[in-house]
């Protein structure tokens, strides 16, 4: 089984939130954490480009060095935790302007949810 890192990207079955259902897609890995027995991934959906677009979505403009064969985007409003065992590697997403941008859009999801469980 591969170890995964931040920044790698897998392909998984991403969960749907509208219907039971799941979907082999690619995903960028966040975080790798510790889980019951076995190795848990915090990832973002990636979906392509064409589709229409969601307020918080990143394009992705290295796609092929990525692993990636289409022009993509991350879909920061998508966060799913997968079980390691279940994703294979695609790529990497490489240092630069997308990992920064990912990480402001995260990072501003996780501090307005705390700004608001602090008033709660």
């Amino acid at each position: 089984m591969p170890d995964f890192e931040p920044w790698d990207i897998v392909k998984v079955a991403f969960p749907y939130t509208d219907r039971p259902a799941r979907q082999r897609r690619p995903a960028l890995v966040l975080a790798s954490v510790p889980g019951g027995g076995a190795g848990l991934l915090w990832v973002l959906m990636i979906t392509s480009s064409a589709n229409r677009g969601w307020s918080g979505d990143i394009e992705i403009d290295c796609a092929p060095e990525a692993g990636l064969p289409v022009p993509s985007i991350v879909r920061t409003s998508k966060i799913a935790t997968i079980d390691e065992a279940a994703a294979e590697p695609l790529g990497r997403l490489q240092a630069g302007a997308v990992r920064r941008l990912v990480m402001q859009q995260v990072g501003a999801v996780l501090d307005a949810a705390g700004r608001q469980s602090a008033t709660n």
